[in-house]
């Protein structure tokens, strides 16, 4: 699948095209170490500017000191005096107006919005899935033809998941069971184990929730996986609840914007967010390739977070959300259908992945990271940009487009685990590094495609390596059907310690390989 996609991808950002450098071109300046130097001045020249031109005016306090000293003391008093003569009234006048303004600036001022803590799902081993037990399980179904067999296979062998990824017991046993009770099952397995351990963390009681968000895409029973989490824990009877359905992958973020601004218009209470998708009865039993590709690629897992807007709640969060970023594509068609549910012909629903899927997913992610760049990019990246977009533009100047350097706004990257291509692509296009990319590339591996929960399980790893520490910024990234791409950007408020965490890495983080190992072909 990956390199099936790689094949008929365009370039993520802008124009580029890998060519290859001859001996005519010029030579790749990013190997110059003299020209890393300068680069690191610029950025320290732009990022002080403010600082630099702090010196003209303090040496300007410092003349015009001097020249006062040369005043006798009975000018001193006169100038004194001149300054006593204002109109008290215009005085009182001009403080009222600011304590007005003022109060208005802080009363209008965007609620801050903490996450306190998050949790994910970690099946237990009796539904673990190799690789060798899903071909068992796809050739026995005597279902598929047998070159639809061997293509699964090959699928496998270069997704990119490992060994230990999880299947709800519906799919493993013989035979299968995909029936609406099972996926209730599913469902309630998922989002309860999620939800208990949370709220185990953070000692929040269900009755403090005020607001409740369920993303999932293709598992949208009657009542709703809201309704199915208010009527377990009891929730309280004016909670505003939600309930996302078939917005795909990026449906995590999504939920996390909404909460975001519920908890602007509500004030002092908690927003629980439960991101999960259900397999169970969304297993395809056609032949359609490219609805095959989601058989090969989705696992088992959720996730829940809890946010909140209380100011007591800030020194035991985590996190603060900085910003949220949407982008949607869906007005364009070969966008809109890039990732469609439908019949084959022999009237079997799936979800077909088109073969545009990189080039779409590109073309998103360039439009929400223009929005999210001039939020988050130092100064110094963003004159960058602009002197190449005028002279490329304005000047019809042949050069590619310039690529900001993410890696100065953020020290931690969370890009949806969605496959190896999907990876390999933004690694190369936002010239990230394999530790930039470890915790995404680990997940794939260990948990599968997960859909929208991916993005926590990312942060999970990064906690239980202990790599977060105070100040340090997240950049999460998702994409979804429709088709979007939405961003979503952290701060740590604190120092992660993972020996003090509850997480799904955290009992096999030592041990676990790194980086991810080769797969290693499928042998029964």
């Amino acid at each position: 699948m990956a390199q099936q996609s790689g094949e008929n991808t365009t370039d993520l950002i802008g124009d580029q095209k890998n060519e290859k450098r001859d001996n005519n071109n010029l030579p790749d300046f990013k190997l110059s170490v003299k020209l890393k130097y300068v680069k690191l001045g610029y950025h320290y020249l732009i990022s002080n500017f403010m600082y630099f031109m702090l010196i003209p005016l303090i040496l300007t306090i410092i003349s015009s000191t001097a020249h006062m000293s040369l005043h006798s003391v009975h000018d001193m008093v006169q100038i004194s005096m001149d300054l006593v003569k204002y109109n008290f009234v215009t005085g009182f006048l001009c403080t009222a107006v600011l304590v007005f303004l003022s109060t208005v600036y802080f009363m209008s001022r965007p609620r801050k919005v903490y996450l306190v803590n998050f949790a994910c799902y970690k099946p237990d081993s009796a539904r673990k899935v190799s690789r060798e037990l899903f071909m068992d399980r796809t050739n026995n179904l005597g279902i598929f033809s047998q070159p639809n067999v061997e293509f699964q296979k090959k699928i496998l062998e270069r997704s990119g998941l490992g060994q230990d990824t999880y299947f709800p017991e519906a799919l493993i046993r013989v035979p299968p069971n995909p029936c609406m009770v099972e996926a209730r099952k599913e469902a309630e397995l998922v989002m309860f184990g999620a939800i208990d351990e949370l709220l185990a963390k953070t000692g929040v009681k269900a009755k403090e929730i005020g607001v409740l968000v369920v993303n999932c895409s293709l598992f949208n029973p009657t009542p709703s996986l809201s309704a199915m989490i208010v009527n377990h824990y009891k929730l309280r009877g004016n909670i505003l609840s939600y309930n996302l359905g078939g917005m795909g992958c990026s449906a995590g973020l999504i939920s996390i914007d909404l909460a975001k601004e519920l908890l602007q218009v509500h004030a002092n209470t908690y927003a629980l967010v439960v991101s999960t998708e259900n397999i169970t009865q969304n297993w395809y039993w056609g032949n359609d390739r490219s609805m095959l590709l989601s058989n090969c690629l989705f696992r088992m897992g959720g996730a829940a977070i809890l946010l909140s807007n209380k100011w007591s709640d800030r020194r035991r969060s985590k996190y603060q959300l900085i910003h949220t970023v949407r982008t949607h594509k869906g007005a364009e068609d070969k966008s809109y259908t890039c990732v469609y549910q439908k019949e084959d012909e022999d009237k079997k629903i799936g979800v077909s992945l088109s073969k545009d899927l990189m080039a779409v997913a590109g073309q998103s992610l360039k439009a929400n990271i223009t929005t999210l760049g001039p939020l988050v990019l130092p100064m110094s990246e963003q004159l960058l940009f602009f002197v190449a977009l005028v002279a490329k533009k304005a000047f019809n100047f042949k050069i590619k487009p310039y690529i900001p350097d993410f890696k100065l706004a953020f020290e931690h990257f969370c890009i949806h685990a969605g496959g190896r291509a999907v990876l390999d692509e933004l690694e190369k296009n936002l010239e990230l590094t394999d530790w930039h990319m470890e915790p995404s590339r680990m997940t794939l591996y260990r948990f599968g495609n997960t859909s929208s929960s991916s993005l926590w399980y990312e942060l999970a790893y990064a906690e239980a390596k202990g790599r977060i520490k105070k100040g340090h910024r997240t950049w999460q990234i998702a994409f979804g059907s429709g088709f979007k791409c939405n961003s979503a950007v952290w701060r740590a408020l604190r120092t992660i310690n993972p020996a003090q965490e509850k997480n799904p890495w955290i009992d096999e983080i030592d041990n676990f390989p790194v980086p991810v190992p080769k797969l290693t072909p499928i042998t029964s």
